[in-house]
């Protein structure tokens, strides 16, 4: 472990690593009580389709060790949750009407071998199928019928950002590009599908599953089975990745609902058909853009429109609408600029969260247009992104003055010899071959930190115990990420103690505060900061019961701190102290939220308190003759602000550049037919390329120890690069992504043809 004050920087064993490889850490499927109820979920098969229940109860006794069946007439409370408030609009189990594949309708609770050999088929429900629609353009159409009777045209709601004059700036440019992109939905694929268990602990209904949001959780569960939220407990498990899915309610309120009528534990695991029908996706988007540029190279005006397919239900597709407007212009001074995103309602799956909340899908458009822009001025396509890239001192689209902190600049810099290195060797490669083609792309990206100009708080709170622990009660759920690592290093260099000392009370909302949900790369930024206000909290209270100056230094040794101040040492035993409930004499509190601004009918203000950038280039083959694309290197070069774990920064960079190629070559979810991981492809480690990363540190004054958030950002470039790399190679842009074989094939034989 680091020393006193050198846990920032550092890159110890993850303070969960042991319990990981031991096979200690319990997921939410592991540890399920002997006496649970087992639960399963009867879905809708269709659609969209009316729905009628026959004799369930007949149906039950008919089946020994059914102990019940429920349906939304058993819910208690409020039969809605959704994770923006103004917008819920998902029932726990479906009245009547079903509105997508996969969607709960009823509950189906009994011993665990009487529900191993249940076969649902027989079970007495009615359908109805009614007509449906899974694309925007069908939705928004005039004789669409509406999802919701109350979101006129199938809109849930749009975002709108406006800069300056675009249609004079587009009218008045010496060189325009325009292009049309489309996306599909992405399928999270995590390792861990969906699991947990509920019990009564009194009258207090406690759920042990895995979750990105217990706090969240808790306020959903608690109103849809019409309890104070108080009497409801998320204890999270360990969580087997998330990407955003697991922000979203999934089986919390029906195991809840379960334990509550039957007075005992219940427990569900979905299956991998099952997560993959019901759970969320990543939002395809129909994106329409112009850019246009002066004569020497610079953007003067950007207008960019996209439709979002939100699904059946709003999920996040509000943040979506919302963040991609202030993102569609990538990390670029773009003077005269109107973007409009539009979350619309289809009967395909919700598209919720999902790393990057629709920016990965803009800036395909936004960064293809780039190329196609310094193509026509004859500009090397990494000058001009440097030409056009924000610096300290630019204003963003949204009016946002960046005073400091933009590194975007420093990223494409470093790139510098590895874009000259790729173009020649593909240049050589090509003169030497012509049934294969090697091609070089590049691509940015830029991502606001926390949510967009709204409060995100996070609360942490440290102590010392009477033993001469610290313990950090710590409720940023880690999804892999490492946030249980990244926010205790922190805390430890700003409490001036090692981080060998400390202990973890993990997220739980019984336990720890509040640290918010774990999604828009806010934990090390947001949470981060509020541990290590929190640290440097509980130092100040030590060294004034110490009554010694700010210059002093603290020791733990066994139940004794030991505070040194030149000469003198004073020894205070945590034995005569007096104790709080949590077993702690000396402890801290503190919050942080990021400083933002409401932007106003324009889009104009300060959404985001932290920005990251970050740059990556796509070297790969493609065939020309079967369309397949093969990868050979990516190099990224990503500002972190301050790397607190490099070698977390390190795996980050390289798993989001995984889900990157899986997005930009393969991964295309299809309702009904790719509702498994044999037919749904995602990749393997053979096609994961080398990965050169270079970490970048333009530290922010905001963030803890300048650090920036992470988590998206590096997603973001990888699709863009590989597709501008596919057109470098074979003169062809695939506009629907994935590229497939078949897509990058067929572009190739359109080429020949117009020739």
């Amino acid at each position: 472990m680091p020393a006193t004050g050198r846990a920032v920087g550092a890159s110890p064993i993850r303070l969960d690593g042991e319990p990981k490889v031991t096979g200690g850490e319990k997921f939410g499927g592991d540890s399920f009580p002997a006496d649970a109820l087992a639960v399963l979920v009867v879905r809708s098969p269709h659609y969209h389709a009316r729905f009628s229940f026959g004799d369930v109860e007949a149906w039950a006794k008919s089946h020994p060790g059914i102990a019940g069946v429920f349906t939304a007439a058993d819910i208690p409370g409020k039969n809605c949750f959704g994770v923006i408030g103004p917008f819920a609009d998902q029932p726990a189990l479906a009245e009547g009407f079903a509105r997508f594949r996969g969607e709960a309708v009823a509950l189906v609770a009994g011993e665990r071998e009487a529900i191993l050999d249940l076969d649902l088929n027989g079970f007495p429900v009615a359908w109805t199928e009614l007509p449906h629609v899974l694309q925007p353009r069908e939705a928004k159409a005039d004789d669409a019928s509406p999802i919701h009777k109350y979101r006129p045209a199938n809109v849930l709601t749009s975002g709108f950002v406006e800069r300056g004059d675009p249609d004079g700036a587009l009218a008045g440019a010496a060189v325009t590009a325009s292009g049309a992109i489309e996306t599909s939905f992405v399928e999270h694929a995590y390792i861990e599908p969906e699991a947990g268990y509920a019990y009564l602990d009194g009258d207090t209904l406690v759920v042990v599953a895995c979750t990105q949001a217990p706090y969240m959780d808790r306020d959903d569960t608690a109103k849809v089975l019409g309890l104070p939220v108080e009497k409801v407990r998320i204890v999270p498990t360990a969580t087997g990745g998330g990407f955003g899915s697991k922000l979203d309610v999934s089986l919390q309120p029906l195991i809840g609902l379960v334990a509550m009528k039957m007075g005992r534990p219940a427990a569900l695991a979905y299956t991998r058909n099952e997560s993959m029908m019901s759970t969320t996706k990543r939002h395809p988007a129909e994106m329409q853009a112009t850019i246009g540029t002066d004569a020497a190279g610079r953007v003067t005006g950007m207008v960019f429109t996209g439709d979002f397919n939100t699904g059946a239900y709003a999920s996040w597709g509000p943040t979506v609408a919302n963040r991609v407007p202030v993102h569609a212009s990538g990390p670029y001074l773009t003077p005269n600029y109107r973007a409009t995103g539009y979350a619309i309602h289809t009967n395909g799956p919700i598209a919720g969260a999902f790393r990057g909340f629709g920016v990965p899908q803009a800036t395909i458009m936004q960064e293809t247009l780039y190329d196609e822009l310094a193509g026509k001025l004859g500009m090397d396509r990494l000058d001009f992104r440097l030409k056009n890239c924000l610096r300290n001192g630019c204003e963003t689209v949204t009016g946002q003055l960046l005073e400091s902190g933009v590194g975007i600049g420093e990223c494409l810099e470093q790139l510098r010899p590895h874009w000259a290195r790729a173009l020649a060797e593909a240049e050589t490669f090509n003169a030497a071959n012509t049934e294969k083609k090697r091609g070089v792309g590049v691509a940015s990206c830029w991502y606001g930190c926390g949510n967009t100009s709204l409060p995100n708080p996070s609360t942490i709170k440290v102590g010392i115990s009477v033993d001469g622990d610290v313990v950090l009660h710590q409720g940023a759920v880690d999804i892999g990420q490492g946030s249980n690592t990244v926010i205790a290093q922190i805390c430890a260099d700003a409490l001036g103690l090692p981080l060998d000392k400390f202990r973890l009370e993990s997220a739980d909302t019984a336990i720890t505060p509040d640290a918010g949900k774990t999604s828009a790369s806010r934990q090390t930024f947001v949470t981060g900061k509020a541990a290590e206000k929190a640290g440097r909290a509980l130092r100040e209270k030590i060294l004034r019961f110490a009554n010694v100056s700010g210059q002093a230094t603290i020791a733990l040794d066994g139940a004794n701190v030991s505070i040194r101040e030149g000469e003198a040492t004073r020894r205070i035993d945590l034995a005569t102290l007096k104790a709080d409930a949590d077993g702690l004499v000396f402890v801290a509190e503190e919050t942080y939220d990021p400083p933002t601004l409401p932007l106003d009918a324009k889009g104009q203000g300060k959404p985001y308190a932290v920005y990251g950038y970050g740059a990556q280039i796509a070297e790969l083959e493609v065939d020309l003759k079967l369309g397949t694309v093969k990868l050979i290197k990516i190099t990224a070069a990503h500002d972190v602000g301050k790397a607190i774990n490099p070698l977390l920064v390190e795996g980050q960079i390289e798993g989001g550049i995984a889900q990157g190629i899986g997005m930009a070559l393969m991964e295309e979810y299809i309702p009904g037919r790719t509702e498994n991981l044999h037919d749904y492809l995602i990749p393997t480690i053979g096609d994961v390329p080398p990965i050169e990363h270079i970490l970048v540190e333009v530290p922010d004054p905001e963030g803890p120890f300048g650090a920036k958030g992470l988590g998206e950002h590096v997603l973001i470039p990888t699709a863009p690069a590989i597709l501008n790399a596919i057109r470098h190679a074979a003169g062809v842009l695939v506009t629907k992504v994935p590229a497939t074989p078949t897509r990058v094939l067929a572009a190739i034989r359109d080429k020949e043809a117009r020739q």
